[in-house]
């Protein structure tokens, strides 16, 4: 795995920054860790590139700890911090080039990189303007292309589509997305987007320092709602309590009068056997579909089912409802 964290937590002071957070990318893989402002994602990304030590668990990154990293190791890396760092008084032409030469792109297979990846973050009107004088977005798509210029193995980005507009977030999510797909390179990407959870193969939910979900999107979809759920609107009143057990089914949630929620195994091979069984009922079905929340939905459900299970362990589980937000039964 190129990136290893068993349960790593960091303190500043008494303040804890994250806690017992654990996962590991798979080679190759677009991993993203999602969460608000103050979550704990750079915590856990400068845990990863070696910028700061935590004070437990135990991080390895491409088979060594970050804080000891060799240099070779160090060159098989991307990264793009939060803040500005590059140098204001060079242009960005000059910015990227100079980044370039630091590991070691040569003549003219450098030039033809450079300036593919100024094209890539729409900057190349802009190559001959001094970096001090861009806006904070133009800024940030500098600070991308000089972390992509010597296309890295593992590819660490901190933010990076905050403050750039949504045609070239996602013009960004679709060039590392072909970078996973055809160099191979495992990106790990925070956002505060959490609808870009949809672009990553994996993904980690942080909410107070603490790892929420680990997960594909649709796992967590699977674990926000329980399961698949098709959405069964009938012609006339239905009561959800008539239904027999129907094989594949986990549960039928009564969302309105006409309108019911089928949580499901597998979505495709219940939707006609609960077809069927409304049928023998003698109920008709104007339309059923599978749904599928959106990832603003899926984080709020798991965050509060997290957050509750938390204050369920602290007060001994008295009042834990353990059905996701949104999709409580009423009656």
């Amino acid at each position: 795995m190129p990136v290893e964290l068993r349960g790593v937590g960091h303190r500043f002071g008494s303040v804890v920054a994250i806690s017992d957070v654990s996962f590991a990318l798979p080679e190759g893989s677009l991993s993203g860790v999602i969460g608000p402002s103050g979550s704990g994602k750079t915590t856990t990304i400068r845990a990863i590139t070696g910028g700061l030590a935590p004070s437990e668990g135990q991080v390895r990154v491409l088979g060594e700890e970050p804080r000891r990293f060799r240099r070779r190791t160090r060159e098989q890396i991307g990264y793009l911090p939060q803040q500005f760092v590059l140098y204001p008084e060079l242009t960005v032409l000059e910015n990227v080039d100079f980044m370039a030469s630091l590991y070691g792109l040569l003549g003219g297979g450098r030039r033809r990189r450079v300036h593919e990846v100024i094209r890539l973050v729409d900057l190349w009107d802009a190559r001959s303007r001094r970096a001090s004088n861009l806006s904070g977005g133009m800024q940030r798509r500098l600070s991308l292309a000089c972390a992509l210029v010597h296309r890295p193995r593992l590819l660490v980005l901190d933010e990076p589509t905050a403050g750039i507009d949504p045609l070239l977030r996602t013009a960004v999510w679709q060039e590392l997305e072909r970078l996973r797909a055809e160099g191979g390179v495992t990106v790990l990407v925070t956002t505060q987007y959490v609808t870009e959870a949809e672009y990553c193969d994996w993904v980690a939910l942080i909410s107070a320092g603490e790892l929420v979900a680990w997960a594909t999107p649709d796992d967590l979809r699977r674990q926000a709602l329980g399961g698949d759920v098709l959405e069964v609107v009938t012609a006339s009143p239905v009561d959800a309590r008539a239904l027999p057990a129907i094989e594949g089914v986990l549960e039928v949630r009564q969302t309105g009068p006409r309108e019911l929620h089928v949580i499901t195994d597998q979505a495709g091979v219940a939707s006609p056997r609960v077809m069927d069984a409304l049928d023998e009922m003698g109920v008709d079905v104007e339309y059923s579909r599978e749904t599928r929340p959106t990832f603003d939905e899926v984080f709020a459900a798991l965050v509060t089912r997290h957050a509750e299970e938390q204050q369920g362990v602290s007060t001994g589980g008295a009042g834990v409802d353990p059905t996701p937000v949104g999709f409580r039964q009423t009656r």
